[in-house]
């Protein structure tokens, strides 16, 4: 899958599916597309990470808490 950079727009090719869809794991490992050769993997954060098409990363890949407030309230 291919991800693009926030702050230069590169394309990024993510190299772990299971580091990116679990909330987590704050990184993923993947290999910048830039230049002619393929470049060494790296870690990625994923808050430095959009989509190609600009829209940010789904809220359940990058925050564990997202469906807390869906919880009952406990009751003393």
């Amino acid at each position: 899958m291919f991800l693009k950079l926030k702050k230069n727009g590169h394309l990024v090719e993510v190299l772990s599916l299971n580091d990116l869809v679990n909330p987590i794991h704050k990184t993923v490992v993947g290999r910048l597309h830039w230049g002619e050769e393929m470049q060494d993997p790296e870690k990625f954060q994923k808050t430095d990470l959009v989509f190609p098409s600009g829209e940010t990363l789904p809220i359940c890949w990058t925050d564990v808490h997202y469906r807390d407030k869906e919880l009952p309230a406990s009751k003393p």
